[in-house]
């Protein structure tokens, strides 16, 4: 299989790319009007571009056929269908989230290109094969569950990502650090001496793209922001972290359990994806509490999401966005010790930095003469 540093080099090499494409999507944007105009629920300033998707898309593909190219990846893509279907539900994905964009399109409609996408995926394959519910029980899925799982995972995904992607360089950056340390995770699993994922596996070159083309987006991205990803960019990420995590926490061999670290790599499958992607997962389930209560759509938008809270309580836009990337790496930190070191223990100087980090965040002297 492959070494990681093949999967750095095509992950670089999205990086580069969306990198030197995005100032080119900045200019074509501009000249065809595809901008967002500052209003009441944008804390944006300024008229910006929001289809940085392009630049996204384009990075993944080309990086994606550089390492079609390379013969180190041919165990990958030799007589397996899944790399093709990921490319063109990927394209398609982005589409829907383009077309939104420069359209706009409803919710519906939006949640029925998904589960097209969902169909495709199944199509050429990329599917869970067993899902793990904790203290219960591993079940594989049967035919009739696979369609239904794979859309719905699709659908939270997405939505995941979409509704971080609030301010500059957020989501961008919380994805990047996710797939990054998922990256780090699938591949101490394929390890032969662990043994726990079959081979091949899609999820670690999936996971690495994801995270060059986030950091190649970054530096435009940032606040103060040249362009914004759109939801192009944000439905195309939601689809490379949805196939990531269940090609590896839904392929994992339900019958190992006998590495070091007892229930950790029984639950880690299911728990990976909460924990590491763990921000914008809560912050999707407390935007839909509370859409619900006020009786709003749960695609209306708002400003009540833990970001926006943040600059309420007086962090500007770029303290915000590090403050929230630093919780996804403690949470990445948190799920990867164990993986790596084969103990579940001492755990004591990830909680020092996460109390430290909590202290920070409602502390800072800013929040207190903001108060005072």
């Amino acid at each position: 299989m492959p070494s990681t540093g093949a999967y750095l080099l095509i992950g670089a090499i999205a990086a580069v790319v969306t990198f030197a494409t995005t100032p080119v999507v900045v200019r074509v944007a501009k000249r065809m009007g595809w901008v967002v105009e500052p209003d009441a629920r944008r804390v944006h300033q300024v008229t910006t571009p929001d289809v940085g998707g392009i630049a996204m898309v384009v990075g993944f593909v080309f990086a994606l056929g550089v390492a079609r190219l390379l013969d180190v990846f041919d165990p990958i893509f030799a007589r397996n269908s899944e790399p093709q279907g990921v490319l063109f539900a990927a394209v398609l994905m982005f589409f829907i989230g383009f077309i939104d964009d420069i359209r706009e399109i409803s919710a519906p409609a939006k949640v029925f290109g998904t589960a097209v996408v969902g169909a495709v995926l199944v199509y050429y394959g990329v599917t869970m094969f067993n899902f793990r519910v904790p203290f219960v029980d591993v079940f594989i899925l049967s035919n009739e569950w696979i369609p239904l799982i794979t859309v719905l995972w699709l659908l939270g995904m997405t939505n995941a990502i979409n509704l971080i992607d609030g301010l500059d360089g957020l989501a961008a950056g919380i994805v990047a650090i996710g797939a990054g340390a998922f990256f780090l995770y699938s591949q101490r699993l394929a390890d032969p001496a662990v043994g726990m994922l079959s081979q091949p596996n899609i999820g670690p070159m999936f996971a690495i793209l994801t995270a060059g083309i986030c950091v190649g987006f970054l530096p435009h991205n940032f606040n103060p922001a040249k362009i914004f990803m759109g939801d192009g960019g944000a439905l195309l990420l939601g689809l490379l972290m949805a196939v990531s995590t269940s090609v590896v926490g839904g392929r994992a061999d339900p019958n190992t359990q006998r590495y070091v670290g007892q229930t950790y790599f029984f639950l880690a499958p299911l728990v990976i994806p909460l924990l590491i992607l763990g921000v914008p997962i809560l912050d999707t389930g407390w935007a839909i509490i509370r859409r619900a209560a006020k009786r709003q759509g749960v695609a209306s938008a708002d400003k009540g999401h833990l970001h926006h809270r943040l600059m309420e309580m007086g962090h500007g836009q770029r303290r915000s966005v590090l403050i929230l990337w630093a919780w996804t790496g403690l949470l990445s930190a948190f799920v990867l010790y164990p993986v790596y070191t084969g103990s579940g223990v001492s755990y004591i100087p990830i909680g020092a930095a996460m109390l430290g980090l909590l202290l920070y965040t409602v502390l800072h002297p800013q929040i207190r003469r903001k108060r005072g």
